[in-house]
């Protein structure tokens, strides 16, 4: 793709439609905010995406499974180290238990470090009689019920990008420093370790793990000499939802190609993937692997034309499908698709997010999804790619390293009336910490 055509540049999405974008009613203020957005650091490196890349053309062709996962809505008021350690570690165990279950490497990608706004199925909420804006993630608006709080105000972006440059400062020293070292994988979790009951199969991998690394070791491979097995790749993804800042943060290469500064991959949502949409315009410019939201109501008439779009040259890396059908629709609306893009010789990755087709409202008021639901969703996405002769590549999850009760069903049998010991999500609800290895060892069994 050539970067440098003046058929696309950062702020050509301006002349197309955009959707589910706020409007700022302090023009000047926005300016001035994304002016000073545009002299910072970007967040990621253009070498970080190209690996990136790289790693995803191998999940194409089957040589290593993708993990995407991470908060549903980052929150500026939830931000802090115990949580960031505690995500950047659930993560770590997962991939952990998918590489020993499967035998490939596991290409790790978090819903991290910019996932603060969201799209909403209606502009505005209404409580006990007042309407206000609807809530569009933090770096837009507050969840608070107010209507001070729910205007949007540009200044939050200036927050959103300190906390991501933060946030990705501590997980690359994580990710680099020997936390992540195989020699400490009993230690991600140690509370995890204590309490549940998937603890034995996670201590027998792990006794497996360290009979390994002994062996390795008086042969002469230790992470002393072999970075592998003492510091990881970890990347960070958001959907690429308010522009203003998405353009603010892109940069050009040496090379005069154009990148997205501010995470690795970014996606697009089924409400913002129309072919005419800005936010179609903006991600076909940037050189970032591009992930693209496929829901049921979803034909190949409408996947094609994106493609086209934003991959014309058909490069291997560069797009990624995430389905998210239901796991009562996905046997009826995901087969042809996958058949229709083989016929086409598409290249692309197929991940399932099990998550979104899922939700679910309970009659007490909360918003809920049912672990054997996602878990059902999971096992047809696989079985399906199989009977069509096709690659299964990953998840994209939706958790935390927190003992969140946000998802009935799991190890502990979580029932309705357990949501509120600990509700915290900022919009959609998660996986905690004991479901999320729980997938992860009954996908790695599956598989």
């Amino acid at each position: 793709m050539n970067n440098t055509t003046p058929h696309w540049q950062p702020d050509s999405w301006r002349q197309h439609t955009g959707r589910q974008m706020p409007h700022y009613a302090d023009q000047t203020l926005l300016q001035q905010t994304t002016a000073t957005l545009g002299d910072m650091p970007a967040l990621v490196l253009p070498e970080e995406i190209r690996r990136l890349t790289g790693q995803i053309a191998a999940v194409e062709r089957g040589e290593a499974f993708l993990l995407q996962a991470g908060d549903c809505a980052e929150s500026f008021n939830e931000f802090g180290e115990r949580k960031l350690r505690a995500t950047f570690q659930q993560i770590l165990q997962m991939a952990v238990v998918l590489t020993h279950g499967m035998k490939k490497p596991v290409v790790k990608l978090g819903r991290f470090a910019g996932q603060y706004a969201k799209p909403r199925s209606s502009d505005s909420e209404t409580q006990h009689g007042i309407t206000l804006p609807s809530y569009r993630g933090d770096i837009i608006n507050g969840i608070e019920f107010t209507g001070s709080a729910r205007e949007p105000d540009p200044m939050r972006m200036l927050q959103a990008y300190q906390y991501s440059a933060t946030g990705l400062n501590l997980w690359r020293a994580l990710a680099n420093s020997g936390e992540a070292d195989l020699n400490k994988v009993k230690d991600w979790n140690p509370n995890f370790l204590n309490h549940s009951r998937a603890a034995d199969a996670y201590l027998q991998m792990s006794q497996k793990i360290e009979q390994s690394l002994e062996f390795m070791s008086v042969v002469g491979i230790d992470s002393s000499n072999t970075p592998s097995l003492h510091q990881v790749d970890l990347f960070c993804s958001h959907e690429a939802l308010l522009l203003e800042y998405e353009q603010a943060l892109v940069r050009q290469d040496h090379d005069g190609q154009f990148y997205g500064g501010s995470g690795h991959m970014l996606w697009i949502g089924e409400r913002t993937r129309q072919i005419d949409s800005a936010h179609v315009e903006f991600l076909r410019g940037i050189i970032n692997p591009v992930g693209i939201k496929v829901g049921p109501t979803a034909t190949v008439d409408e996947i094609l034309p994106l493609l086209d779009s934003l991959n014309p040259d058909n490069r291997s890396g560069r797009i990624t499908l995430i389905t998210r059908m239901g796991a009562n629709k996905i046997a009826d609306h995901l087969p042809k698709i996958i058949r229709d893009i083989q016929t086409e010789g598409r290249n692309v990755s197929w991940i399932s997010d099990p998550m979104h087709g899922n939700t679910q409202s309970t009659s007490n008021g909360y918003k809920t999804r049912d672990f054997n639901n996602i878990l059902s969703e999971i096992k047809q996405f696989f079985a399906i790619h199989q009977a069509e002769n096709s690659i299964a590549g990953g998840v994209h999850l939706e958790l935390t390293g927190e003992h969140v009760t946000e998802c009935i069903g799991g190890i502990k049998g979580m029932s309705e009336a357990d949501l509120q010991q600990c509700y915290k999500t900022q919009c959609d609800p998660r996986l905690n910490g004991e479901q999320g290895l729980e997938l992860a060892f009954l996908v790695a069994e599956h598989l």
